[in-house]
């Protein structure tokens, strides 16, 4: 039996490769309500629009149920008389305690929960320092996960393995649940081979200049794989493949500056894969970061309720056209750019002084590609509680963000359409405008000099606390 989790797909798999080796194979997806609850409409759409592709793909012989799998897929196994149940190693708090319990019921059965690979290009937790533990810093991380180096996409089977038919089970297989109600949002389209169009797409276009328009939100300069990455719609070796093929200089081929800039965006497109690494290998090691302080250099720090600004926040309605941009982005696509990401924490970190938790826990509830390492670490980067070395200072001014990687408003105009009036010198000050910001946009709910001040005396203010050993302020 194959168990699919994060592995939507039916190429580089190489926990299918080792069912199909053993004999028939059934392909189960299970429905785990403690995975589907805190995912939002838009994350479950998407899967489940996988699911019926990959249902399509399989000839309508994927298995769907819904239950704990501790006890369904030791039933199922049960039922085929399947002695191994292949898997993709999960890393993540949640599906490594889900498989520890379902390995010892099985085992109970006298079956055996067998892990090949995972869902990364380098395991979490294959990397260590030379002193045997992990990694805390990206670019010594970085460095080891480069030498270390992956292997190729895993080769396709030499036949197409003998799919069981669960029309064959008694319990047969459910329907994939119809859509949530998604209010309008956007998503990409679902599954394997839509996921590899995006990478082919990137390969021949944006990633020429990837490195000179990859944190210009206004450009489509990205990927966009991240959606079927967190699914495993295609895996991180197989886009590594694809990068790595496309910018193979010519044998003997003489380089120039555009060759240059080609390696130099490969080389920056390749860091990005890794942060998606290093934080999943940051989360393996250290559980608790999923939903609290990876550091406690802050443990001290005095945090303020998250309020009307901060609902104000989640809508796009701040006064701020860069940061409601992007939250009017996530709102319609379920998807930001990763530079206006790092700008929306710092405003609800710094400007706002709510802890990260709870964007991060937005941002969760309205992304296709939510994963719970990236996201939740990468809010603590910018909090200044997680990976990195001196970051609590870094707090980004929203309109001079806005103006530097949105210099002539396309962006801002894109997603706030009382703005796109405005010429560049005020679209990103409106309130400059005579008569104050246009057509019902509101004025700036915080004052971004006065906020940055609050931010750096907390900052002080907790790390001489935890200097002098004074007790902690009450955390919201």
């Amino acid at each position: 039996m194959w168990w699919l989790r994060r592995d939507l797909r039916l190429d580089d798999n190489p926990a299918l490769l080792a069912a199909a080796g053993q004999g028939p194979v059934l392909a189960l997806f299970v429905l785990d309500e403690a995975l589907r609850r805190p995912a939002g409409p838009v994350r479950l759409a998407f899967l489940y629009r996988c699911l019926r592709d990959l249902d399509r793909r399989l000839a309508g012989r994927l298995c769907v149920r819904t239950g704990d799998p501790e006890q369904v897929v030791p039933a199922v196994a049960g039922e085929i008389g399947a002695d191994v149940v292949h898997i993709a190693a999960d890393h993540g708090p949640h599906g490594r305690r889900r498989d520890e319990q379902v390995a010892r019921a099985l085992l109970a059965g006298g079956r055996e929960l067998r892990r090949t690979g995972s869902a990364y290009a380098v395991e979490p937790g294959r990397l260590v320092k030379p002193d045997g533990s992990p990694y805390r810093v990206f670019t010594p991380f970085y460095r080891a996960w480069k030498a270390h180096g992956w292997p190729a996409p895993a080769a396709p089977a030499p036949t197409e393995p003998d799919w069981l038919d669960p029309a064959s089970l008694s319990g047969g297989s459910e329907e994939i649940p119809p859509d949530p109600d998604l209010d309008g949002v956007t998503l990409p389209p679902p599954g394997e081979q839509a996921a590899h169009d995006r990478l082919h797409a990137f390969l021949r276009g944006p990633l020429g200049d990837y490195a000179r328009h990859r944190d210009e939100p206004a450009a489509d300069a990205t990927s966009r794989l991240s959606p079927y990455l967190k699914w495993g719609c295609i895996h991180p070796r197989t886009v590594l493949d694809g990068v790595r093929a496309a910018t193979a200089p010519a044998t003997g081929g003489a380089t120039d500056d555009a060759t240059d800039g080609v390696m130099e965006s490969a080389e920056k497109f390749r860091s990005e894969i890794a942060w998606r690494e290093f934080y999943a290998d940051v989360l393996a090691a250290n559980p608790s970061s999923a939903r609290s302080d990876l550091s406690d250099t802050l443990a001290r720090m005095s945090y303020e309720p998250p309020g009307e600004s901060f609902e104000a926040w989640k809508w796009g309605r701040t006064g701020y056209p860069i940061v409601d941009a992007g939250m009017r982005q996530l709102l319609a696509e379920g998807w930001v750019h990763n530079r206006v990401r790092m700008i929306e924490a710092s405003f609800v970190c710094k400007d706002l002084h709510v802890h990260w938790t709870h964007g991060a826990r937005w941002y969760l509830e309205r992304l296709v590609d939510g994963d719970l390492a990236s996201n939740n670490h990468g809010w603590q980067w910018t909090a200044g509680t997680g990976t990195d070395a001196a970051p609590y200072f870094r707090v980004f001014n929203p309109v001079s963000q806005g103006r530097r990687f949105d210099p002539d408003g396309e962006y801002i105009r894109r997603w706030v359409p009382e703005l796109r009036g405005l010429p560049a010198e005020l679209v990103h000050e409106p309130w400059k405008c005579p008569g104050g910001p246009p057509n019902g946009y509101p004025g700036p709910i915080v004052d971004h000099a006065v906020e940055r001040r609050d931010a750096l005396a907390r900052h002080a203010q907790a790390r001489n606390a935890s200097a002098g050993g004074a007790s902690a302020p009450k955390r919201i």
